[in-house]
């Protein structure tokens, strides 16, 4: 089954690359760890960070893409859900790229800029993956819905 948006049972399609297992972990360790350190590490990575950049309400900010960011690479390591687990993890690297990357191109070149987007943008591009390609053979998904591509 080719993955459709409209069926929601190939929402929890999975597919036969032995290879999507390891964006998957890739994906869901760097958002683990960039979620939990919004909580263990608040002035640096949390609230603070979102104060400097300017957050009306870097408190609940921090805190709301953290526990998301948590909370989705959870689903993604374990490989539950996968689709949906992908779709938080693409607003939040988009809306990163748009408040924090893209505006250092006002003030610097491009190739600072392009240093500044490499983990953002690549974040986004496994997440686009994962989006459609699904979880695989060693995902919770196969063990409740079976194949179905």
């Amino acid at each position: 089954m080719k993955f459709d948006p409209k069926n929601l049972r190939s929402w929890f399609a999975v597919n036969d690359m032995g290879a999507v297992i390891i964006i998957r972990i890739i994906l869901g360790y760097v958002f683990l760890v960039a979620g939990l350190q919004k909580f263990i590490f608040a002035d640096d990575m949390g609230p603070g960070r979102f104060a400097e950049m300017g957050y009306t309400f870097p408190e609940f900010t921090a805190y709301f893409v953290g526990f998301f960011e948590v909370a989705a690479a959870v689903l993604m390591i374990l490989g539950f859900a996968t689709r949906y687990a992908a779709i938080p993890l693409m607003i939040i690297m988009l809306t990163a790229i748009v408040t924090t990357k893209i505006p250092i191109l006002a003030g610097e070149d491009f190739w600072s800029f392009a240093h500044a987007l490499r983990l953002d943008f690549s974040m986004l591009l496994c997440a686009l993956f994962m989006w459609f390609a699904g979880a695989d053979k060693r995902s919770l998904d196969y063990k409740y819905f079976g194949k179905n591509s």
